[in-house]
């Protein structure tokens, strides 16, 4: 027999039904339900105060979280040696540019170009944040920052 979906059945003894208490004296499990006699774990909730107790002390011990993380994405950077290989000489870079050609993921998030790596040709960067060092280099190179 092969082995698929339809095929798989549970192994033996592993789904038990649950024993139905307090229908009857009749059912073998009447009257006091297998709760035994008085007491606290024979009242509704009384088998649970300790499980509690023991989760709020769990909680007390781990150490309490400072600040917040922002909902605002953060800016993918791309370096300059990175649009050095990317980009021909005298191309316009936008970031959709950069995520068609695969250097971010997403353009909707922007990107800021930060001075890592030289950069030799001329780019007409447009729509993109960059570092006071990136937008110098992108100048000395020829290029051109619009936003």
């Amino acid at each position: 027999m092969t082995l698929s979906a339809h095929t798989i059945k549970p192994n033996k003894g592993s789904q038990r039904r649950s024993k139905r208490v307090g229908r009857g004296n009749g059912s073998g499990k009447g009257t006091t339900a297998a709760r035994g006699m008085k007491g606290q774990r024979a009242r509704s909730g009384g088998k649970s105060g300790n499980a509690a107790r023991s989760f709020k002390q769990s909680l007390q011990k781990i150490p309490k979280l400072h600040g917040f993380n922002s909902l605002v994405p953060k800016k993918t950077t791309v370096s300059l040696s990175t649009l050095e290989r990317v980009c021909e000489n005298g191309s316009k870079v936008t970031p959709y540019f950069l995520e068609k050609v695969g250097v971010i993921a997403h353009a909707s998030t922007g990107v800021k170009i930060v001075a890592n790596g030289e950069l030799k040709k001329k780019l007409d960067i447009v729509g993109c944040f960059a570092s006071k060092a990136a937008i110098e280099a992108i100048e000395k190179a020829g290029g051109k920052m619009t936003f």
